[in-house]
């Protein structure tokens, strides 16, 4: 039996070890995540600790690097970044994607919710994963579904207390079909605009308001442009995580495992940091100068009244299979109590 001379045995154990560390290195990938929001909001906590746990459940394979406020672009560059394949992660509204996955829309409709607990239900439930279905094509893997908070009207002009304190504001609204028709039947002017161009189009009194949840305009400073706020919880605004599907369909399978994992538990963190910033946010609001102002359940009936046309339309157009799978969810939801 011919023996190895002990240097060539090291030699080859050296190669090996270097091929190995060849091969280690090219399974690490790296990847960006980016958002509109600052880095004080629930959210940015929530992608700090997806990115730490995606390299944590991928045993280090998956780098992910966090990109706030809007570094990235606003809502709908990211969006296309991403399903291009330029941008790996996105978290933030599907809004942009309304016009081609009509679905969407399901959540710009108004008066849906009662409480967080209905919108978590439908947040883990089927009709959302129908909604990842249909974005696939477009180029999206969705993740996870995480909240963002209900919506409520802030303004520099008024105390609206009233639907008739609505008529002839200068709001900002989301780009979408459903939000435009909601504020135009109320007597609002809607004005579609990126959110990252908000806040100067307020401060230069290009536009009156907009409306948002409360946390976000926290973060984003709205005290210092806007003095008027009305509680109305009108619609509940959720934001999805995706990834490209390009990127996606690169990773292997225990990476994406990895991946998932990380995308449920941030989604689940940023859930529980909204839930508890809530409780102190007016405080905070008041504090700073501005009016906070309850919607008597009255005038928030006569609100749904001019609005019902408007979710009458849309839910047929949306699909009312669809919308009526997602209210029979949070009706379940709301039986459970």
């Amino acid at each position: 039996m011919t023996k190895t001379h002990p240097t060539r045995f090291a030699f080859i154990a050296a190669l090996a070890a270097a091929l190995l560390g060849s091969t280690a290195a090219m399974a690490e990938v790296k990847a960006k995540i980016g958002h509109a929001m600052p880095d004080t909001h629930p959210q940015a906590t929530a992608v700090a600790k997806f990115a730490e746990l995606a390299g944590t459940y991928t045993n280090g394979n998956v780098k992910i690097q966090a990109f706030h406020s809007a570094m990235l672009g606003s809502d709908e560059k990211q969006l296309q970044a991403t399903q291009a394949g330029t941008q790996e992660f996105y978290i933030g509204t599907l809004a942009p994607l309304s016009t081609r996955v009509k679905e969407v829309q399901v959540w710009d409709l108004p008066f849906l919710f009662q409480n967080e607990k209905e919108v978590y239900a439908v947040l883990d439930g089927a009709s959302v994963k129908k909604i990842f279905e249909k974005i696939e094509p477009s180029g999206l893997v969705g993740l996870t579904w995480t909240g963002m908070g209900f919506s409520n009207l802030s303004n520099s002009r008024r105390a609206v207390k009233t639907a008739e304190d609505v008529n002839g504001l200068k709001l900002r609204v989301m780009a979408n079909p459903v939000a435009l028709d909601t504020w135009k039947s109320i007597g609002a002017n809607a004005v579609p605009m990126a959110f990252s161009e908000v806040f100067t189009a307020l401060e230069v009194k290009a536009l009156d308001g907009q409306e948002n949840p409360l946390q976000h305009m926290w973060a984003n400073k709205m005290q210092e442009v806007q003095k008027h706020i009305s509680i109305t919880n009108h619609v509940y605004t959720p934001v999805a995580l995706v990834a490209s599907k390009k990127f996606w369909d690169s990773l292997s399978a225990a990476d994406k495992a990895g991946v998932q994992k990380a995308a449920t538990e941030a989604g689940l963190l940023q859930r529980k940091l909204l839930d508890e910033g809530d409780r102190d946010v007016i405080t905070k609001f008041k504090a700073a100068g501005v009016s906070v102002d309850e919607v008597s359940a009255d005038d928030l009936r006569k609100v749904q009244a001019k609005v019902q046309p408007v979710v009458d339309k849309f839910k047929g157009q949306i699909g009312e299979e669809f919308v009526n799978g997602f209210v029979a969810e949070i009706e379940k939801a709301r039986a459970a109590k």
